[in-house]
């Protein structure tokens, strides 16, 4: 084998990546912090605070509490305390169910954080596109006997420690009404928010540190979301409708796919799934009250270079239907809540133009996702717009689309009882029965690979490529000395994929993966809704299920509806077919306990199903619970104060409006328009408006300033407009607690007119 020689990059390269580990594994010893003792304020606030969320426009709302105690321990289900909140009026007498929606901010840091999804060095918040939303939704018998709750949040996945704390709190609010059993927490997996949410060191490092605020916001917002929807339950009845999406994804790693069985591949017309679910619900005079959509696209239309905080693709989705249904509302606002949720997207893209070598233009759809020139890093998947603002608007639009589509039309009313089921699994130590007398077993976790490749969606790391299955010495070397070398058993375990990082084995400062895993089901009548903690590719997802669907067959409960919910309560990275394993692109070698991960899973839910069609719930073993770690890395974003620039103060402006625009599609800025016969000014976009960009540019010695930008709609009525811009800034004085100082600010006006 020839000697191995490295250009003066890459020796740079590999000395930062030493000097880097170094230091990481230092401020992991070193840097804790007691959660929800200390406030991880940043130069810039996380947001302007929380709006109103289902109440008359206003122009600012309360912020979420800065310095919250999380709970010291995770949810238990037994203990039923006095619920504080009185229960709602029932009427038994109907046919239906109650049905509660709720919509809360959650949106947390926009500056000064990592966002979650890339896991990308350096693509930190400067600046907020639109605010994040979690959406509940309780439905309940007539005479409140069983409920479910299922919530939808803009945010990458749901962590562990956030699904625990948001159930303790629920407990202490509402006794034993709302549990670990029959409330879904789901990400809707942009990877446009906020990170630093995580207690799982693998994560925190991604992250860069713990934030307990962003923590503190997103758990206030689902809670509230969930009180809100508790508060405005009334009798209703729920409609079901699906259909085929087209034009919106690919799958981005078909060569995996086809290492499925050819005759299981024909059962298909597609390699990704295409089927849109839907539940329109409304109450019994016919009011709508709100969707849940579910269909299978990953929320990645915004990409990597991306720096503003935004709900993508889907988010976008729910922002046109929210925005249809609650009209004179700002975006936020408003009665109606409309969610479209995650499903299995473990290996579906919405950039539909497919992976093309940046510097030839020629495609690099190949098992390595590689350029001829250039390799890997030139190999980047395009979506249908220009730009991936527009290609996030194009996108959502198709799915609002169709969702607008099925919503009108739906009919099939859903009925019958309410059931949950819920276990807690150590998923590194499962029994996998193959047959009658084979057993397999699950893994420790581990990472192959080709996780450090990253995807069409997002190149990874030098060096690395998609379809690794023979690991290198030099990398292996360089794990062994600062990590130590993965066991034996590790490595045979996760054959055929190269371990990289044997996350199973590292235990400091905290486990690096989950070794505890939620699985869940809960029904609606025939529709069964799987909660899985991660993200299932799309033969995964079709496995699993035909066998849940099969299982609930066998004992009774024919032609049951079974969606997946993708991302939720615990996240665990991806679930990949066996044979989808064997090519070890990036999904399989993020498949972290091993190639029989998906038997294990369908192994599980069957068992949750089995219990929901016989009854026997109760007898179900709840599992060992997992941990809620109190100490947590703090974030390696350094905390400075806020300096006005020489001769300016804090809301000065720098650059004027001009004195007069014209309607056009290009792109200005506002947000209020003044009404001459009231003399007020009206409120006619927000922060949470797709119209509007807040960028916000951290220079050096904690100096800033902010570009607000309004994208005028060609809809946008003639006549006189202001920005108005509401910001904080933080200041410290020697020996003193950091403080942050609100202030505002309003430029000159200027007038929108259809001609010059």
């Amino acid at each position: 084998m020839a000697k191995r020689t490295f250009s003066s990059f890459e020796i740079f390269l590999i000395f930062l990546l030493v000097i880097t580990t170094g230091i990481t594994v230092a401020l992991l010893s070193l840097l804790f912090i007691t959660s929800g003792t200390i406030e991880n304020h940043t130069g810039f606030p996380s947001t302007q605070g929380p709006p109103a969320t289902q109440s008359p426009p206003a122009t600012q709302g309360s912020a979420a509490p800065q310095n919250s105690t999380p709970s010291r321990g995770p949810t238990t289900t037994q203990a039923s305390p006095t619920p504080s909140t009185p229960e709602p009026t029932l009427f038994q007498n109907f046919s239906g169910y109650h049905i509660g929606v709720g919509r809360a901010d959650c949106t947390g840091q926009v500056s000064d954080i990592n966002l979650m999804g890339y896991a990308k060095t350096g693509q930190y918040a400067r600046g907020i596109l639109t605010r994040l939303y979690s959406r509940a939704f309780i439905m309940a018998e007539p005479d409140g006997s069983n409920r479910i709750v299922f919530v939808s949040i803009d945010i990458g996945m749901v962590s562990q420690r956030l699904r625990l704390e948001v159930l303790s709190r629920l407990q202490n609010k509402y006794g034993s009404l709302y549990r670990r059993d029959n409330v879904i927490l789901s990400g809707t997996h942009t990877h446009s928010g906020p990170a630093g949410y995580f207690q799982y060191t693998t994560f925190v490092i991604a992250s860069e540190g713990f934030s307990n605020r962003t923590f503190e916001y997103m758990v206030t917002g689902i809670v509230e979301s969930v009180e809100i929807a508790h508060k405005n339950m009334k009798p209703g009845k729920i409609f079901i409708n699906k259909g085929t999406v087209d034009g919106a994804q690919i799958n981005r790693s078909p060569t995996s796919y086809l290492w499925n069985p050819q005759s299981e591949r024909a059962r298909y017309s597609s390699n990704t799934d295409k089927e849109m679910v839907l539940l329109k619900m409304v109450d019994l005079n016919g009011e709508e009250l709100g969707l849940i959509s579910w269909f299978a696209i990953h929320p990645v239309s915004m990409k990597n270079t991306n720096h503003l905080v935004n709900s993508d693709n889907v988010g976008y989705a729910s922002y046109l239907f929210e925005q249809e249904k609650n009209k004179g509302y700002l975006p936020g606002e408003g009665p109606y809540v409309a969610a479209f949720a995650s499903s299995n997207l473990g290996d579906v893209s919405p950039n539909v133009l497919g992976p093309q070598c940046t510097n030839t233009g020629e495609s690099c759809d190949n098992a390595n996702s590689s350029c001829p020139i250039g390799g890997p890093s030139m190999c980047v998947a395009m979506g249908p717009g220009q730009d991936m603002f527009e290609s996030t608007q194009i996108i959502g639009r198709i799915i609002y689309d169709k969702a607008k589509e099925l919503y009108e039309s739906a009919s099939q009313e859903v009925t019958g009882p309410l059931a949950s089921a819920h276990q807690w699994v150590n998923m590194t130590d499962v029994t996998v029965w193959l047959n009658s007398t084979h057993t397999v077993k699950t893994c420790k976790p581990a990472l192959g690979y080709s996780f450090a490749a990253g995807t069409i969606d997002g190149f990874g790391t030098v060096s690395f490529t998609q379809g690794m299955t023979e690991g290198d010495s030099f990398w292996d070397t360089l794990r062994d000395q600062v990590l130590g070398k993965p066991s034996e058993e590790i490595k045979e375990c996760h054959k055929p994929k190269p371990v990289l990082l044997q996350t199973g084995e590292l235990l400091n400062p905290h486990p690096w993966h989950p070794d505890i895993v939620d699985v869940q089901i809960v029904t609606l009548g025939f529709l069964a809704i799987t909660a899985i903690p991660g993200e299932f590719t799309t033969m995964s997802g079709r496995r699993l299920r035909q066998a849940v669907r099969e299982e609930f067959e066998a004992y009774g409960m024919l032609n049951m509806t079974v969606v997946i919910s993708g991302l939720c309560n615990v996240y665990t990275h991806y679930i990949t077919t066996y044979e989808e394993y064997q090519a070890q692109r990036y999904e399989a070698a993020s498949t972290i306990y091993g190639p029989h991960t998906l038997s294990a899973y369908i192994q599980l839910f069957r068992v949750l199903a089995k219990a929901i069609a016989t009854d026997t719930v109760a007898n179900l073993s709840s599992g060992p619970k997992p941990p809620f770690f109190e100490e947590l890395m703090s974030p390696l974003i350094p905390n400075i104060v806020d300096r006005a620039p020489e001769g300016t103060t804090f809301g000065d402006v720098l650059l004027p409006a001009n004195t007069i625009y014209r309607v056009t599609h290009q792109t200005f800025l506002t947000v209020e328009k003044y009404e001459a016969t009231s003399a007020t000014w009206q409120i006619m976009h927000n922060d949470a408006s797709w119209e509007t960009r807040f960028y916000w540019h951290k220079g050096s010695l904690g100096l800033s300033n902010a570009t607000i930008q309004w994208h005028i709609p060609d809809t946008a009525q003639p006549g006189t407009y202001r920005i108005k811009y509401f910001g904080h800034s933080r200041k410290q004085d020697l020996l003193k607690p950091a403080v942050l100082l609100s202030f505002e600010s309003t430029p000159s006006v200027f007038e929108v007119t259809t001609t010059w």
